[in-house]
């Protein structure tokens, strides 16, 4: 792995700015800071990687400076509009209004500024488009530069970095990963190592590492104890290894569990409202309090308020009130009642709050300033909260180290653990941090240690073609340009090292496979013949389990009087007179013969579902274990007509008999018995060895498939995307055709699919509510797994246009499986009926009157659609782009317009 570049033997120059930039920081700059301002004076472009808080972001600020005083433009990319709009805010308070921009989705205020912050998709939009707003680019501030990792908007960050022109320099700014140095050199080797001509020095990529956090950091660890007044706060390690008291009391717990006691023991993970108590006791507040669920985190402020936690002085509750009332001054009364305002208020003015997407902006927001003016105390929060909000605080609570993905739980990784604690400990106000992990019955304290000892973690990539991507770079770039351009991604950059190992890790497999497959070889006959006999045996010995459950089913809606074929060659009929279903959900049926013999069967008797094959007129009164009620039984049961087939089938006087094993596993065992391998002394021993040659010869094959994919270069995907497009009509030969014009400017997750629909004319024709619900089958996801939305359409047409929506979708999902391409997602129906509502003008008590939505989601989902409204209002043909601008229009009212709000002012002016 190469290490940080050197070509800078000597001290930098400093640039006629930098001297009076400092100055105006008002404190002295750590090491890493004057190693990437000395990298920018040289003429190359940084990557810094450093704990949260440590003031990565001051490297940007000169970068911004120094384009500034050269007469040149620096935008300023985020992940999240909502960082986006904070980093404004703090780069208009810098350099005032006239000089600084913003562009998100949701804001347009003064784009042509020198200085505009933006989401890192609006740049690459802007590439992709060759806007006049990129003459004069000097910087590019790529925050949070990790998040190329994220698997569905990570690639953007790839785009940008290899399309940027190469007099553009960058400033990336990173959490601690491992391989800083590895992105450093695939950043330099896709842009060039060559000298900016406006500075002198020597260009390429410098990394700039920090793993020092400015303020130390605590791992402590709590545990509930039913025992003791309050919860015990322990050292997760103690002259720098795992702590043994607390490993102590792990053992313990395994020991009680080992002599059989009850699951309820002393150990307990400690109530949200006794950690707050406990923190409060310890002077370890402001608090940030990590638990992974939204209900979860509103319970948590709900708890706190019944047990009378209050952590506000009086003058603190009346600013925090104004602050709240400066926030959501643009929401109507009913938009306040409907989004529970008083109860949120009231936690608020207690010092606790909540923090998720679920939350609509204007909350969000006021949670954000009040805690960062310490009015806040606690703020219960999701994982959302780690992604570069400015909200430092004392200590971190992480409730759980496992989460939901939305498919399964999944353990924290080492750098998820390192971003969520990388909040604890306010710089310039705290001489320590704590992170505090709670004690939990499922996960050892070993684990607990293992994890916060870990300090970094590697950065991948999750770069793949999109149909959007293929249709710019056809638009754009020759045929070996473009391939050229794609194999320059990092995941391709990581690809040609990971085959090595991976080769290596193969050559062993192999080399194993021949030793065991040698080892299960017998002299006496042939080992896999006989293996595969006994596995032919033992599948005859046993009923398979799907004709168990179906054999269950029947029995479920099997009465008493009705009549069955007994299991067995030699069964007869029998009426059923009892029925009963025992612990587990197991049904047994008593029956009774004609010759009055009873028995007792559930499913596993009968190798296949039984039939009803007539119906008996049980006696009255009901009495199964009366002689004489049976003798009746038996007796009806004689003179019953049998229906269809089954009459041959049933002979009233043949013998009641049970087939746990038929006539095939007794031949399959006999045959097994006299096999030649059979009489082998090392037969254990060689089975043993061919059960694990079968194993490695699947890891073996699942290693080459990922040896494939891996040596399969970016450019080959690339080949399969334009196979499709020229296929459906958007590339003629190396050019785009009209539609693959609209194609081009098309950028969303399903962007063929959805050019596709506006194409076949599924827009055409529709009013304003109508597209705004239709479009919303692009942008909504029903939450949950196995959740199905729940269609509900507002208009004939509507529900008619759906239909072709679904057709479109499975077309081609059928053409992307045949081409072997990752299928796009579903159109999800959900959130039709929401859309049209609130494009026609309902209010949202009306729409958010159940609890199926929340505020936050709601707003969030109409904020997706509006972006892909306009974004079709700009590639539809006339009526249809008028139709999806005023759909836009309608929708951008009310709490939604509310949430759009930029806010700039100083603390004082909110």
């Amino acid at each position: 792995m190469p290490g940080r570049p050197t070509e800078a033997v000597r001290p930098a120059p400093a640039q006629p700015g930098r001297a009076a930039f400092e100055a105006g920081l008002g404190f002295a700059l750590d090491a890493f800071q004057v190693e990437a301002l000395d990298a920018l004076d040289e003429g190359r472009s940084v990557l810094v990687a450093a704990p949260t808080g440590s003031g990565k972001t001051v490297v940007a600020e000169y970068a911004i400076a120094t384009a500034l005083s050269g007469g040149g433009k620096a935008f300023y990319t985020t992940p999240l509009k909502a960082l986006s709009n904070q980093k404004y805010g703090d780069l208009v308070r810098r350099h005032g209004a006239d000089q600084v921009g913003l562009l998100t989705g949701d804001n347009a205020i003064n784009g042509l500024a020198p200085v505009v912050v933006m989401t890192t998709e609006v740049l690459r939009n802007m590439i992709y488009a060759g806007s006049g707003s990129l003459e004069g680019l000097r910087f590019v501030v790529l925050d949070e530069v990790h998040y190329l990792q994220n698997a569905y908007r990570g690639p953007v960050w790839e785009e940008v970095i290899i399309h940027l022109a190469p007099s553009v320099r960058l400033v990336g700014l990173s959490a601690t990963v491992s391989n800083a140095e590895e992105l450093a050199d695939w950043m330099a080797t896709v842009r060039g190592r060559g000298a900016d001509p406006d500075s002198g020095h020597g260009g390429g990529v410098a990394a700039v590492i920090e793993e020092h956090r400015p303020v130390e950091l605590h791992n402590l660890y709590m545990v509930g104890d039913r025992a003791g007044e309050r919860p015990l706060l322990l050292p997760a390690f103690v002259d720098g290894r795992p702590n043994p008291e607390a490993a102590a009391l792990d053992s313990a717990r395994a020991r009680a569990g080992e002599r059989g006691r009850q699951r309820r023991g002393r150990l307990m993970t400690p109530r949200r409202a006794e950690v707050v108590e406990r923190l409060d006791d310890e002077e370890m507040l402001p608090c940030i309090f990590f638990i992974f669920s939204r209900a979860a985190c509103n319970d948590a402020v709900l708890a706190c308020l019944r047990q009378n936690v209050r952590l506000t002085s009086v003058e603190e509750r009346q600013r925090i009130r104004a602050i709240a009332e400066a926030h959501v001054e643009n929401l109507s009364d009913a938009d306040l009642r409907v989004l529970d305002y008083g109860t949120w208020l009231t936690g608020l003015e207690a010092g606790v709050a909540a923090h998720h997407a679920g939350m609509v902006p204007p909350f969000k927001e006021a949670v954000e300033q009040c805690f960062a003016e310490g009015l806040v105390k606690v703020c219960f929060a999701t994982e959302t909260l780690s992604l570069g909000i400015n909200m430092p605080a004392r200590s971190v609570v992480i409730e759980k180290l496992t989460k939901f993905t939305g498919e399964r739980h999944e353990f924290l990784t080492p750098g998820e653990y390192t971003q969520l604690t990388g909040r604890a400990g306010r710089r310039g106000i705290d001489d320590v941090g704590f992170a505090i992990v709670l004690w939990s019955p499922f996960v050892p304290f070993d684990q607990v240690a293992g994890l916060a000892s870990t300090r970094t973690y590697a950065l991948s990539s999750s770069f793949r073609p999109t149909y959007n991507m293929a249709a710019n770079l056809v638009r754009r770039y020759p045929p070996d340009e473009a391939h050229h351009l794609l194999n320059l991604s990092f995941a391709q950059y990581r690809a040609d090292g990971d085959v090595v190992r991976l080769e290596a890790q193969l050559d062993r497999l192999r080399v194993a496979l021949v030793d065991a497959r040698a080892e299960a070889t017998c002299e006496r006959g042939d080992v896999e013949a006989y293996r595969a006999m006994a596995r032919d045996a033992e599948a005859a010995a046993r009923q398979r389990p799907s004709a168990r459950a179906a054999a269950q089913a029947a029995l479920e809606r099997v009465k008493p009087g009705d009549v069955l074929v007994l299991p067995g060659s030699g069964g007869g009929k029998a009426v059923v007179i009892t029925t009963a279903r025992r612990k587990g959900g197991e049904v047994r049926i008593g029956l009774l013969t004609v010759d009055h013999r009873r028995a007792q069967l559930a499913a596993k008797d009968f190798p296949a579902p039984p039939r009803v094959v007539g119906r008996v007129d049980l006696p009255k009164p009901y009495a199964p274990d009366d002689k004489a009620f049976r003798g009746a039984a038996a007796a009806a049961l004689r003179e019953v007509e049998l229906t269809g087939t089954h009459r041959e089938e049933v002979g009233a006087t043949l013998p009641l008999r049970r087939v746990p094993r038929g006539e095939r596993a007794v031949e399959q065992a006999g045959r097994l018995a006299v096999h030649p391998v059979s009489s082998c002394p090392q037969l254990g021993r060689h089975i043993r060895a061919a059960e694990r040659a079968d194993r490695m010869a699947g890891d073996a094959e699942r290693l080459e498939a990922r040896v494939r994919g891996r040596s399969e270069s970016l450019a080959r995907q690339f080949d399969r995307v334009l196979r499709v497009l020229e296929a459906w009509g958007y590339t003629d030969g190396w050019a785009l055709t009209e539609a693959g014009e609209r194609l081009a400017r098309t950028y969303h997750e399903s962007d063929l699919l959805v050019t596709e629909c506006l194409g076949a004319g599924l827009l055409d024709g529709l009013d304003p509510p109508e597209v705004a619900a239709l479009v919303s089958t692009f942008t909504y996801e029903t939450r949950g797994p196995g959740v199905s939305p729940v269609a509900v359409f507002p208009t004939a047409r509507a529900h008619e246009r759906w239909t072709g929506v679904e057709r479109v979708a499975r077309e081609l999902q059928a053409a992307e499986g045949e081409a072997g391409l990752p299928l796009t997602r579903f159109p999800d129906p959900g959130f039709v009926a929401l859309a049209h509502a609130w494009a026609a003008g309902r209010s949202l008590e009306e729409l958010l009157s159940g609890d199926e939505l929340s505020g936050g989601d709601f707003v969030r989902n109409v904020k997706t659609l509006l972006d892909l409204l306009r974004q079709l209002s700009a590639t539809a043909a006339e009526p249809t782009a008028s139709v999806c601008r005023a759909a836009a229009e309608q929708l951008f009212r009310g709490v939604v317009a509310a949430s759009s709000v930029v806010g700039t002012g100083t603390e004082e002016d909110v």
